[in-house]
């Protein structure tokens, strides 16, 4: 591998050739400021914050787009490099709605962040500040322009990572901003919600539609009967919001947290219904393949990917699982057999799912997701995992000092094969799993390793009983986009296909807990995460959702069997061609 060697703040470094500037410093251990920089999503050098000076280079130089040269001399902290970034920075809060206090991003925000580290006067520059309607109109984003700062990392996500481009610079020169076609809403695209923009937003210009004052407003109302249930990845992510390692299991105290919101609160597992998507899902694979149905069954757990389907490949819709989201799922299993075994009314129950994923908000208001003929959501609001981190602050709540304690019954059991949905690989990892045991009674194989992993496409074929299943694995929807065209055009054959809107998967939702940028481009979080959620699997007593003790009781006592006619009038669905519009 050919190198090269140049000095940064005189130190030597070695780096292989090609690298830039940004990084070979951070090789050195130098961290070198950005704003608009995001690795793997945006390098396009636009906002000069990490500009940098060379020893005999007119000018300072941007050191996230410069490759690193032969010889190079670079300094990071001189005067002219200093006074380059602060003027740049007041440039950027002449113009930004500073409203830190009651923003979100509040203590979590790139710009506030440097504005801090280099003593900006914010009225410094004064100019004529520029209204922007905030977009409140979709069921899940909210898009305030008076706080975008133009990096264009949303723009880069959406465009480059989901293959989507729903927003995107609009005008030149002092009017230019980042808004849909035409100027409309986002509500009048064809955005499929996934909330990536949010992940990839390094200010509060883009934000999750919060729902925190609906859900406390029921815990306050003495008739309601509120019921929390909490997606597999969200104990592996919610203690990074209480500056717990990225990765950390914290299970036990967020149930603890959620049981202490209000005394009409319950907290069940969401891993129950994954468990049970899976029972539903595999049965439906084998019947498939029996029977020489649509093939290859694509997932259909991840609202944002079914979005995507539904959008920009209609002619894909038969090819998705009619089993609905363990999400939806629990919802018609909370307002049809709970309240008829507890006496309930439906309509006194309000059901609060916690979720990884923006798109879910969406979900919960699709009609094919309603019961009781249309009278009422099977779940009335779905939190994101930031929100319901919002809502434990809120409440005061000493998060790390907080006992372990277990879910509800009597859905506070789950297998392991559940909790793995929450990464990439997992959802068809635990539908083999039970898939094989189905197919084969002996089959002794637990841990699908071939399907876990970072790759952009991951395929496999695997033998049971006889019968060869080709699978294959992505997440983020332009890989996404890059297999279906392989699969239309006849060049791929499988039996079973997963995908995850989000690269990496639940793990790296769009309602996830925001890292900073120090970690997004330097630490692989994902892995962290995902690696919990296997640690996880690896000590439930039961590791195939088929063994889940809850999942055999609602079987024997309300839906028989999967696949069967109350199963599949409760945990099944239908979906819609939308062409460009977003509803």
């Amino acid at each position: 591998m050919e190198t090269v060697h140049l000095k940064i703040n005189n130190i030597p470094v070695e780096v292989p050739k090609g690298y830039t500037i940004l990084q070979a410093a951070k090789q050195a251990n130098i961290e070198i400021p950005t704003l608009c920089y995001l690795k793997d999503i945006n390098c396009i050098g636009a906002c000069r914050v990490c500009m940098v000076e060379a020893k005999n280079r007119r000018g300072l130089l941007a050191a996230c787009v410069y490759p690193a040269e032969e010889g190079m001399e670079v300094f990071t902290n001189t005067p002219a490099v200093i006074k380059s970034r602060k003027t740049t920075i007041e440039l950027l809060l002449s113009t930004h709605q500073k409203k830190c206090l009651s923003c979100v991003r509040n203590n979590n925000c790139e710009l506030q962040k440097l504005a801090l580290e280099y003593n900006v006067d914010e009225d410094h520059f004064t100019s004529e500040e520029a209204v922007y309607e905030i977009d409140e109109q979709s069921p899940y984003i909210v898009r305030n322009n008076n706080k975008c700062v133009q990096c264009m990392r949303c723009v880069s996500a959406c465009k480059n990572v989901q293959s989507v481009s729903v927003i995107g610079a609009i005008k030149r020169g002092y009017q230019v901003h980042v808004g849909s076609p035409f100027d409309k809403s986002l509500n009048d695209s064809p955005c499929v919600g996934c909330g990536q923009c949010i992940v990839s937003c390094p200010v509060g210009a883009l934000t999750e539609k919060s729902q925190e004052d609906e859900v406390w407003e029921a815990i306050a109302n003495p008739d309601k009967k509120v019921i929390f249930f909490t997606a597999p990845s969200i104990k592996a992510t919610l203690g990074e919001s209480f500056n717990l390692p990225i990765g950390t299991n914290v299970e036990g105290k967020m149930v603890a947290a959620i049981r202490r919101l209000g005394e009409n609160v319950n907290i069940f597992n969401m891993d129950f219904t994954a468990d049970l998507t899976i029972l539903e899902e595999a049965n439906e694979l084998i019947e498939r393949i029996k029977t020489g149905g649509t093939l290859p069954m694509f997932t259909s757990c991840c609202p944002g990917w079914v979005k995507f389907v539904e959008h920009y490949y209609p002619d894909f819709i038969p090819h998705l699982s009619s089993c609905k989201s363990p999400q939806a799922m629990f919802g018609a299993v909370l307002k049809s057999y709970y309240c008829e075994k507890n006496g309930l009314d439906p309509n006194n129950v309000f059901v609060v799912s916690v979720i990884p994923c923006t798109a879910k908000k969406f979900e919960c208001k699709r009609p094919q997701l309603r019961s009781g003929d249309g009278e009422y959501d099977d779940v009335d609001v779905a939190l994101t995992t930031r929100e319901l981190a919002r809502m434990i602050k809120r409440a005061h709540l000493d998060f790390a000092s907080l006992p372990e304690e277990d879910y509800d019954a009597p859905f506070n059991k789950a297998t392991g094969g559940g909790a793995i949905f929450g990464a990439t690989g997992g959802v068809l990892e635990a539908a083999l799993r039970t898939a094989a045991r189905t197919l084969d009674g002996d089959f002794k194989k637990v841990d699908f390793e071939e399907v876990r992993g970072p790759e952009a496409v991951r395929t496999v074929t695997y033998e049971v009983a006889g019968i060869k299943i080709n699978v294959a694995v992505t997440s983020g929807l332009a890989n996404a986009r890059a297999l279906l065209d392989k699969i239309k055009k006849g060049e791929a054959d499988y039996q079973m296909v997963e995908i995850m809107a989000c690269p990496g998967g639940c793990i790296n939702g769009g309602g996830q807990p925001l890292q900073s940028d120090s970690v997004r481009n330097y630490v692989d979080y994902k892995a962290l995460r995902s690696k919990a959620l296997y640690d996880y699997d690896k000590n439930c007593e039961f590791r195939c959702s088929d063994e889940s003790p809850v999942v055999k009781m609602i079987y024997d006592e309300f839906f028989e069997a999967p696949g069967k006619e109350k199963a599949h009038k409760y945990l099944h669905t239908t979906y819609v061609a939308r062409g460009n519009k977003m509803s």
